[in-house]
């Protein structure tokens, strides 16, 4: 009966651990109607094609720090994620990244993300999101 019990916690405990190593753990991911609406816009002014801005959907949002990333499908053009840099208030578009990835490409989609001045924790959520995906 003990070596039971002690099988039992053992398991509860990795399973305690695999929860708790989630790559977007700490991640704000909430997308509020506010956020939604002015991130369809900044989404929208990003493209180089006209976009109305309700015709931006989302997959996934994520920010940390002064970052965010949204992962976002609109008619006419591929997925991508498109990164912003809050600078004074003010949401800066900062690179698009759209694409096809495997489970391989996680750190060189985080070094790449890294490269452009995102957080670690927003770095690994991104590569984690767009490999899933």
């Amino acid at each position: 009966m003990l070596r039971w019990v002690a099988a039992l916690v053992t398991v509860a405990q990795a399973a305690a651990g695999a929860c708790a190593a989630r790559p977007c753990d700490g991640v704000d991911t909430a997308l509020s109607p506010g956020r939604r609406r002015d991130y369809a816009r900044l989404v929208a002014s990003a493209v180089t094609t006209h976009v109305d801005p309700s015709a931006v959907h989302f997959r996934t949002f994520m920010a940390s720090g002064s970052w965010s990333a949204i992962y976002a499908a609109m008619p006419g053009s591929e997925d991508g994620v498109f990164f912003f840099q809050d600078s004074n208030g003010q949401q800066r578009f900062r690179e698009v990244w759209g694409g096809w990835a495997d489970p391989s490409d996680k750190p060189e989609l985080t070094r790449r993300a890294r490269q452009l001045g995102a957080p670690a924790d927003l770095a690994a959520c991104f590569a984690d999101v767009v490999t899933r995906h």
